[in-house]
């Protein structure tokens, strides 16, 4: 095989094995991020809307309170409940409200990337030992601020917060978690840690890189094949001249 064809392979190959190795795929890198409303945007936020509520009425179907997600009407955050999530004893709905928080808290040893929100309900969440079982919070963040490393939830805006983790399967920009209280919730990360900006975008850098190389690899071909043809006119021309002279 001609050597511009084993690169060829080599790059489409090592093309695919960086795109599938980047979660969720190469295809996501270019997918806009959609604007973030902040409560207190950062100077580069430029023109900004203010972030939504949610409210949420949730059923209760034969003393159990039914399946059901609440969710900002600009979808920064979203809370799913299973079947039974809330002790509703002696009710016949729950009610739940989502609410970004002004002004923005600012606790020490803590920064902050998105929006703090109030989640409340009527009912209490019931008492649930199995943690799979606990409502999955789910908060979106900007491109324009650090990733977040935890979810952080208070039953103040003033604090104290407490660190209640996170998924390691989120999808791009979104961080989420299990929670068994409501409360206030925001994402961030501690002072001290070093947080690395839009690393979900720059995940990205590898496989645009191949693909670029790929591009390279085709365009820098085509003048060698044009030459390998001439070359091979020019050989066949030659043959012909030699067999009129014999």
């Amino acid at each position: 095989m001609k050597r511009p064809g084993v690169l060829l392979i080599g790059a489409a190959i090592a093309y695919l094995a960086a795109a599938w190795s980047v979660t969720p795929g190469f295809y996501d890198g270019f997918v806009p991020q959609s604007p973030y409303n902040f409560v207190c945007p950062p100077p580069i936020a430029g023109a900004n809307l203010p972030p939504a509520s949610g409210h949420l009425v949730i059923k209760v179907i034969g003393g159990v309170s039914d399946a059901n997600s609440a969710f900002t009407d600009d979808g920064q955050v979203v809370i799913g409940f299973l079947p039974g999530a809330f002790d509703v004893t002696g009710k016949t709905q729950v009610t739940v409200d989502i609410k970004p928080v002004s002004p923005c808290p600012n606790p020490s040893g803590l920064h902050f990337s998105t929006n703090t929100y109030l989640i409340s309900a009527d009912a209490p969440l019931a008492k649930q030992t199995d943690k799979s079982k606990w409502p999955t919070l789910v908060m979106r963040y900007s491109n324009l601020a650090p990733d977040p490393s935890f979810v952080y939830r208070s039953d103040s805006p003033n604090g104290p917060w407490t660190n209640i983790g996170a998924s390691q399967q989120a999808q791009p920009y979104t961080i989420d978690t299990k929670t068994d209280v409501l409360g206030y919730f925001a994402a961030g990360y501690p002072s001290g840690a070093i947080s690395k900006p839009n690393s979900q975008a720059n995940s990205q850098i590898l496989p645009a890189t191949i693909a670029i190389l790929i591009v390279l690899v085709l365009v820098g071909g085509i003048p060698l094949t044009i030459i390998r043809r001439r070359q091979a006119r020019s050989g066949a021309a030659d043959d012909e001249d030699e067999d009129e002279d014999d």
